[in-house]
């Protein structure tokens, strides 16, 4: 996977932030009544998914719920008027 995927899915996501589209799941979130909370819980959600996945091996699932994780995760940075940029600047301190 090529920055340029993160790049640009952050990208969409903060066009939904912005012009809010009816229909689109990621404006949902943004505009959703329990606010942050509802990005919370799916994160939740899907790292408990990713777990039973790893749990029973299949590689398929655990693609699949990663790439769950990684986009409700860059919601969250949005919403905290965060962007990929202080997650590279995070982990590039980590190495």
């Amino acid at each position: 996977m090529s920055d340029a995927v993160l790049d640009e899915l952050f990208d969409v996501i903060e066009d939904r932030k912005e012009t809010l589209p009816e229909g689109s799941y990621t404006a949902s979130l943004f505009t959703h009544e329990k606010g942050e909370n509802a990005v919370l819980e799916k994160l939740g959600e899907e790292t408990t998914e990713l777990i039973l996945a790893a749990k029973d091996d299949d590689r398929e699932e655990i693609a699949h719920e990663s790439a769950d994780i990684v986009y409700h995760l860059l919601v969250l940075l949005s919403m905290k008027g965060m962007d990929l940029e202080d997650l590279r600047a995070e982990l590039e301190e980590r190495r």
